[in-house]
């Protein structure tokens, strides 16, 4: 980088991976009784997708089109997504104000090609809303007749109806009934013994991939690349087997550190993570409480939060990634009050979206609870949301300082959450943000060249929020003109 930018470089481990409403044509809102057999065939697709939680504010398009699980159900919806095609399209309020935009629940007859519309339904202010409703044949969620209804309703095309039809409010008391199922307390002593078996297995897995990873490194890293993914994927399948999932994904991806010009220096740094958590998690029970959850964390078992805590959060960014078969999707909120700073984790098989709990962007008052490792929380009572401008920035000294103290804490970690004020794009053999004081954090290779960071921009400094990684700056949100929020993921 040219000028004044002195380079500065993270502790991290090297090598690691890290709108006026329209009356429908036809019946009124109550809509005709549909057939039964439209009924019993129709899917149950209420798997939560992305939600964005109970605020008072109606979504915009954008946020609609962000739950669609690809391009092309997006396309298909934009094309069903006009009055005419859907001759009834009504919603209910929520008694207590609740729901984005006070909406209870949408829905709607869409016309297709048969004789029967298509019926589609949308839940929006229940906990694990928004959960969808639908008697077409897609095995998408949200279908396109989903996301349709909800930009019309975005697009304040859809009317007020103070009474539901009988297969809507059906479906409501279904979902009421699981939701009540699954508040059931489950046999205490069941789950001991079930949890007890399961860290046994992971017990011995993790014993099987210490005695593999001696044996790579006795064999040697000269003939890393050429294994292919099959020495890789028979390890992983045996840790799969022993339900330590997480560490299975870890295997799977040291395909990908061969890949790298500095495979070996990766590769190696790698396999000494990984030797690291097996110590760790056979040497658990001498461990300090917060390192302990830390470990059991990292191989894959599950913890309930432990404390809530109510500030205004600022949502600073959001990063997808691959997760094994599924897809993840992380936020990255810190408290204006506190401090501190929350992760956000939700997952999805392929096809379907994962959740999105907030809106990057803004400011959300709430009530966050953490569970006892990983920063990762859950957003437990949402009181109020605004958009926030930009976040507090810090300088790159104290990001990396921030940095080091959460590696301390957890040896595993992957990425942590930068905001950088008045920064700008800068260039010196690769890529670079820079603070006005001329510190400078090198872009990730997924982030180079950064052309759209730089057209938000403007080609004026800007706050900057991102992901630091041992690899690199990924950007994740930028304020330039007007503060207002340009998400880059």
């Amino acid at each position: 980088m040219g000028g004044p930018y002195r380079n500065s470089r993270g502790p991290g481990t090297p090598g690691r991976q890290s709108p006026v409403a329209v009356r429908p044509e036809g019946p009124g809102c109550a809509g005709t009784t549909p057939p039964a057999e439209a009924l019993s065939t129709a899917p149950e697709m209420s798997y939560p997708a992305p939600r964005f939680g109970d605020v008072s504010k109606r979504w915009s398009a954008d946020d609609v089109w962000a739950l669609a699980p690809d391009t092309p159900s997006r396309k298909a919806a934009a094309k069903v997504a006009r009055p005419a095609s859907w001759p009834v399209r009504c919603m209910r309020p929520t008694d207590g104000g609740g729901g984005p935009g006070g909406t209870e629940v949408l829905w709607g007859e869409c016309a297709g090609s048969g004789a029967q519309p298509y019926l589609a339904a949308v839940h929006l202010s229940a906990p694990d809303s928004p959960a969808y409703r639908c008697s077409c044949p897609s095995r998408k969620f949200p279908c396109k007749h989903a996301l349709a209804l909800l930009h019309l309703w975005a697009e304040h095309q859809v009317d007020e109806a103070a009474e539901a039809p009988e297969w809507v409010a059906d479906w409501l008391a279904q979902r009421s009934a699981a939701a009540e199922r699954r508040d059931t307390a489950a046999d205490p002593k069941a789950s001991t013994r079930r949890a007890q078996r399961r860290e046994e297995r992971i017990a011995d897995g993790l014993a099987e991939l210490e005695l593999w990873l001696r044996d790579q490194v006795e064999t040697g890293l000269a003939g890393a690349r050429d294994f292919g993914y099959g020495r890789w994927d028979a390890m992983a399948a045996r840790l799969v087997d022993a339900q330590a999932g997480r560490v299975a994904d870890r295997v799977r991806d040291l395909s990908t550190a061969t890949a790298a010009p500095d495979w070996p220096g990766r590769l190696l740094a790698e396999y000494a993570l990984l030797r690291l958590l097996t110590t760790a998690y056979r040497h658990r029970d001498n461990l300090p409480a917060p390192l302990r959850a830390t470990v059991r964390a990292r191989v894959g078992l599950a913890s309930a939060p432990e404390e809530s805590v109510h500030d205004t959060w600022d949502v600073l960014g959001r990063h997808d990634f691959p997760a094994g078969q599924v897809r993840g999707r992380r936020f990255w909120l810190r408290g204006r009050g506190t401090g501190r700073t929350a992760m956000l984790v939700s997952f999805a098989p392929r096809g379907r979206t994962p959740e999105s709990p907030v809106r990057v962007g803004t400011a959300v008052d709430a009530e966050v609870a953490f569970h006892p490792a990983e920063w990762r929380a859950a957003v437990v009572a949402r009181h109020a949301e605004h958009h926030g401008g930009p976040p507090a920035a810090e300088t790159v000294d104290e990001a990396l300082e921030a940095w080091a103290g959460a590696l301390a804490a957890d040896p595993w970690l992957e990425a942590w959450p930068v905001v950088l004020g008045g920064a700008v794009i800068g260039r010196d053999g690769g890529w670079w943000l820079g603070e006005p004081s001329g510190a400078a954090l090198p872009l990730h290779a997924d982030s180079s060249p950064p052309w759209r960071l730089a057209a938000a921009c403007g080609g004026e400094p800007a706050t900057v929020a991102g992901e630091w990684t041992p690899r690199g700056l990924r950007p994740l949100t930028v304020w330039a003109c007007g503060d207002r929020p340009v998400a880059l993921a």
